[in-house]
């Protein structure tokens, strides 16, 4: 009976989070077909442990202990109670806050952040390489440059947003001197006055392997608060930062403007 409770409370939490519109704040809905799949099989297997559940009932079987039948509905109620009563809270420079600045860039730093925190929590810049053997990652980018290293004025939307971020970044020296129009909520650098990142939550397949991800923007004019949703362009360059201890992407400021905060703050990667 416990294995039907459970496997039932997994098929109504995923029900839920599709019919309610909040599937996609926990993967990439590129791959919500999986999720539609594992909720089909999990009611399939919900229906068979209770069949065995019923064949092995006799007339005189019966729950007496009270505690039983709150055990029972307890786990039946445990994910419809997260779901329903847990808010998902849309990531923002708070998170970045408590990440405590850091937003390692090399492999062994990446590495040692993982062991720390238990994730594969990415930063600045996405990585996809871990899914692809070698040289079908650099087919992968390639494809990426032949779109992009011609345009001299790169629009960055919620589609593209994560395969440019990755290009830029892997192919730096590429992109100086082209303009950037991109969107994204401040996060101003505690360590640069004057200069500030420009971030966006990302997805790379789901939650597990998300990241913060976007570009540091010099000589902004205005001061924004922290979270305010911005359009900014720029000129590409690098910039060499001194806490971060290395070179990275940066925007030479063009102009900036205040934008409403998207309905879904995330991006995914599209392959």
């Amino acid at each position: 009976m416990i294995r039907f409770l459970i496997l039932l409370g997994y098929f109504e939490l995923t029900l839920y989070l599709y019919l309610s519109g909040k599937l996609d704040q926990y993967i990439n809905m590129r791959y919500s077909y999986l999720a539609y799949i594992s909720m089909v099989i999990a009611l399939i297997l919900a229906i068979v442990q209770l069949i065995i559940w019923m064949k092995k009932m006799t007339p005189h079987t019966h729950l007496t202990k009270w505690t039983d039948k709150v055990e029972s509905y307890g786990l039946l109620l445990i994910p419809l109670i997260v779901g329903l009563f847990f808010p998902t809270v849309s990531l923002d420079a708070t998170t970045v806050s408590a990440k405590g600045y850091t937003f390692p860039l090399s492999a062994d730093n990446d590495l040692e952040t993982q062991d720390q925190e238990g994730t594969s929590t990415q930063y600045l810049r996405p990585d996809t390489s871990s899914f692809f053997t070698k040289s079908a990652y650099s087919e992968e980018m390639q494809k990426s440059m032949d779109i992009y290293a011609s345009q001299d004025h790169i629009e960055v939307t919620k589609e593209n947003y994560m395969e440019v971020m990755e290009i830029i970044y892997d192919y730096p020296n590429r992109f100086v001197g082209k303009t950037i129009t991109f969107t994204g909520f401040v996060y101003q650098d505690p360590d640069n006055p004057g200069d500030m990142f420009l971030f966006r939550f990302g997805v790379i397949h789901c939650i597990a392997d998300s990241g913060v991800f976007g570009l540091l923007v010099t000589d902004s004019p205005t001061e924004f608060e922290n979270d305010t949703w911005v359009s900014a362009t720029g000129t590409i360059e690098i910039t060499y930062h001194q806490s971060l201890n290395q070179s990275i992407p940066s925007v030479e400021l063009e102009s900036i403007t205040p934008v409403e905060k998207p309905d879904n703050p995330y991006v995914y990667r599209v392959f």
